[in-house]
């Protein structure tokens, strides 16, 4: 079984006294319309797991963050070309410096269809993947 590793953010700011959480829509034939996720992605060679989440959130949002700390890890078991593959995903609470979100660096529209901040009390709710809706409930246990 073949092993990947990847890291993401969960990105929030606060804003009119609640918390907001970064979001993608990603842009994949094989996705229903209304998936949300965090912004995550593999862990480059010479790249530690929190450098990854900050430019994982930078490329799919246009935000620039900060991190704060480690939420968790996320493991799944997914099939690729045939192939088993062992997924860890390391999640970060991150916070934002600075940036709008959905301005994208060139060639991320072709991965992201959108980036939205949505409140981070209704992410357990919006996210699609169960792992992510559990970083999101973390992050606000976390932040309250």
């Amino acid at each position: 079984m073949e092993r990947e590793l990847s890291a993401g953010g969960v990105l929030v700011r606060r804003l009119r006294g609640r918390w907001w959480v970064a979001a993608i829509r990603p842009r994949r034939a094989h996705h229903r319309r209304e998936v949300w996720a965090l912004p995550k992605g593999l862990i480059d060679p010479g790249e530690k797991g929190p450098e990854t989440a900050v430019r994982e959130a930078y490329e799919e949002t246009g935000l620039h963050a900060r991190l704060d700390r480690k939420l968790g890890d996320v493991r799944y078991v997914y099939t690729r070309r045939g192939v088993r593959v062992f997924k860890v995903v390391s999640f970060f609470l991150l916070r934002y410096r600075s940036g709008r979100i959905g301005e994208l660096p060139p060639g991320m529209e072709l991965e992201v269809a959108e980036a939205r901040w949505l409140p981070l009390e209704d992410a357990p709710r919006l996210l699609a993947y169960g792992g992510e809706r559990e970083m999101a409930e973390k992050a606000l246990a976390e932040l309250l």
